[in-house]
């Protein structure tokens, strides 16, 4: 029963979330926050322009959320099997451990790390 309290209350704070994202466009609307990084240094963060991304893919728009932020982009597929391993953690152990392999989350964030450093090479 507690579970799948937790997963309504989930969906549904997901739902609201889309819904703001999709109405509201975070390039005009003072209600999304800006990147801190990005306002202190001039360099993007690895996660600047995902608001904008999410705004994006929402209205269907891949290509302009590719522009924002093609590491989201691709990263979408990967978080939300994540997701699914964090689910079924019992069911299904050895997904979970392949998913959280030290290998996997170094490269992950060597990944993240070029990306950081090539985005803004490459500006």
């Amino acid at each position: 029963m507690r579970r799948t309290l937790v997963i309504a209350l989930v969906v549904a704070v997901l739902l609201v979330l889309g819904f703001i994202y999709y109405a509201l466009d975070p390039t005009a609307s003072a209600v999304f926050p800006r990147c801190t990084f990005l306002s202190l240094t001039g360099y993007k963060c690895p996660g600047c322009g995902s608001q904008r991304a999410i705004h994006a893919l929402l209205h269907g728009d891949v290509v302009g959320a590719f522009r924002y932020n093609a590491l989201l982009l691709v990263a979408i597929p990967w978080i939300a099997l994540c997701l699914y391993a964090e689910g079924q953690r019992i069911r299904n152990p050895r997904l979970y451990a392949r998913l959280n392999a030290p290998l996997l989350i170094w490269l992950f964030l060597a990944i993240l790390l070029l990306w950081w450093l090539l985005r803004n090479i490459f500006n």
